[in-house]
Formats: structure tokens, sequence, C-alpha cells
């Protein structure tokens, strides 16, 4: 007779335990189990006020680490026009350039920002760590600076002066020696055959 009650109320707390479990898994008043914050939007890419084809040519390279370099770094990209940096156009829009510690040519995208900034680098808001920033461009000189301080300081400011078309700088001489034959031949006063004798005029 004590075997069974025991066995009762071992049953009795076991059905008790149950429910007390039950309860506690579908307490309507438990706090629910916090969500992760979602991923911020990225800022979506602005247009630049400089055009993809105002870049797009043969330009002389040079880059300096001290701002007081700048001119003599100028004139030594100059003379690298015999063997220039091309740019050229990428087939989505943008241009074909190279990036830090890479020797495959990318496509990179021109890109604006709030602050009025431009930037050339792959594509996602403008100044990115693997951005470099227009610091000045009048179509003839471009100064980019990288936007990592890493890169920075080991490739420093690059300057790109635009050298001219090939094939421009031989063929403007020839015209230009013609135009002064030109105008010496017209400078030089007409025969007077009137005036002259018949010895003269074939003389």
């Amino acid at each position: 007779m004590s075997a069974s009650l025991c066995d009762r109320r071992m049953l009795v707390s076991a059905a008790l335990a149950a429910l007390v479990l039950s309860a506690c898994t579908t307490n309507p008043f438990s706090s629910p189990e916090p969500t992760p914050p979602p991923t911020p939007a990225l800022a979506p890419e602005m247009p630049a006020s400089i055009r993809p084809e105002e870049i797009v040519g043969r330009w002389g390279y040079g880059a300096y680490h001290n701002e007081t370099d700048r001119v003599r770094t100028e004139v030594a990209a100059r003379g690298q026009c015999g063997q220039p940096v091309v740019i050229n156009r990428g087939p989505n829009g943008g241009v074909l350039m190279y990036v830090a510690d890479s020797a495959q040519l990318q496509e990179l995208n021109l890109k604006g920002s709030p602050s009025g900034k431009n930037y050339i680098g792959p594509p996602g808001p403008g100044g990115g760590v693997q951005d470099r920033e227009i610091v000045s461009f009048d179509g003839r000189t471009m100064v980019l600076r990288w936007m990592n301080p890493e890169v920075a300081t080991r490739y420093g400011t690059g300057v790109f002066v635009r050298c001219a078309p090939a094939g421009m700088a031989r063929s403007s001489r020839p015209a230009a020696h013609y135009r002064v034959r030109a105008r010496r031949f017209h400078a030089e006063p007409p025969l007077n055959m009137e005036s002259m004798s018949f010895c003269e005029a074939w003389s």
C-alpha cells in the first residue's frame, strides 16, 4: 500500500514538473529574444563634377612627399611623356587605372561627395579607403592623394601632367617651316621687267 502511494506521489510530482516547464516555455509575458540591428545601407554613389572623358589620355607621372616639392615634381612629370601613363575608358563608363600594390588594370569610377570633393576608386561612396582624392585638376595637371594613410606614406602624392597627343609634336614642325618659307617668298618684291634690260632679266 505504501509503495502504491509512493508511486502516486511520484506521478503527481512529475505531472506538476511538466506543467511548470510548459508554463515557462509558453509564458506570454516573457520578453522576446533581441533581434540583431539591421545592416546600415551604404550611401549612394554621387556623381563627380569631373567627367571620365576629361582625364582620358596620355600623362607624364611623378610623385612627391613634401608639398614644397610639388612644382619640381610637375616639371619632372612633364619630362616623363616619353613613357606616359595612359588612361583609357573602361567598358562600364569608368576609367582604367592601377590601384595600390596591383599590377592589374582595374576599372575605377569618378565619384563625388557631399563635401564637394571628387575621388577615383572602386564602386562605392566617395572617400573610401581604396580611393584617391582628386586634389586639383585643371585639364592639364591632375594631383591625386591616396586616402589610405599607409599607402600615401609609401607612394606619395601623385602628379599627372598631360602629354601632347602622339605624333602632334612631329607634324607641327614641318607646318611651321613651310609657313616661314611662304612668308619669306611673299615678302620679296616682284621683279619689274619693264625697267630691266634683256641681259639683266636673264642673268
